[in-house]
């Protein structure tokens, strides 16, 4: 056996048989750690917010696994195939001052992803504000984060670097219900009472209150309603809780105002 491998391996046959193994062993020894802590996620029963964290912990780990994994085999490849990685390493020189250069922003892409998971800002599961859109967060990686926009269920990769302008979305929901200034102060609260209440019977609702007066506007007196829910549902339930207020004000007779416009002739 000794012998054989002496004579082949030199061989361009040889050296790709190596490295095909190679790959193959880095494919299973991955999939292997993966399943192995997949199975052990699945031992515990904890609350929803111990769930994101370890949801959060896991595709970060998977992520550094990921690239702990490609940098070892391609190593182990460069040595297979004749090239000595520590005369490489220390070869280097200018060229690692210039590589270091150019991998700046990647750098502060993990490091910043790294704080991002032991500050707890956000996890897995949760919905943030990027710009002007709004998303459930499904990976946290070493370099980006991904998110799915709720209003149109677009995928979209924000380096880690920039998490900084990103906000994380409360449960709360607000919303105004125009009322005529000729309607009296308790009608108009009774029938928001009874928005409240047909709010309330939305599944997805956890709770809604009223908050009073919010606005004295040109043709309307704006009252102001706060509903709590999942943030992923949160578009949904504000077109659901619109159209309580719409039916309730048709069913009491009470017209929607709008600005108006009176044009006199002479």
């Amino acid at each position: 056996m000794q012998e054989f491998i002496e004579k082949y391996q030199n061989t361009i046959y040889f050296k790709l048989g190596i490295s095909l193994i190679i790959i193959i062993l880095a494919i299973i020894v991955y999939k292997i750690i993966l399943h192995i802590f997949a199975k052990s996620e699945k031992l515990y029963k904890n609350g929803d917010e111990v769930k994101k964290k370890r949801a959060t912990y896991f595709r970060l780990f998977r992520s550094i696994l990921r690239y702990v994994i490609i940098i070892i085999t391609a190593l182990a490849l460069l040595e297979v195939n004749g090239v000595k990685v520590t005369s490489l390493f220390a070869g280097l020189g200018i060229v690692s001052v210039v590589v270091g250069l150019a991998i700046q922003d990647w750098l502060k892409d993990i490091i910043r992803g790294s704080s991002l998971v032991s500050d707890n800002y956000f996890h897995v599961g949760d919905v943030v504000k990027y710009n002007d859109i709004e998303g459930k967060v499904l990976v946290i990686g070493l370099k980006t984060t991904q998110i799915q926009d709720i209003k149109t269920s677009n995928i979209i990769s924000i380096a880690n670097r920039k998490l900084e302008e990103v906000q994380v979305v409360s449960e709360k929901n607000y919303i105004e219900i125009p009322m005529p200034y000729e309607l009296p102060l308790n009608r108009a609260e009774a029938i928001v009472d009874e928005v409240i209440e047909e709010v309330k019977k939305n599944e997805k609702v956890k709770d809604c209150i009223y908050k009073s007066v919010n606005k004295l506007d040109s043709s309307s007196i704006n009252y102001y309603i706060e509903i709590d829910c999942n943030p992923v549902d949160k578009l949904q339930v504000r077109r659901d809780a619109l159209r309580v207020i719409l039916k309730v004000m048709e069913k009491n007779n009470i017209s929607v105002p709008y600005t108006q416009i009176d044009i006199h002739n002479k």
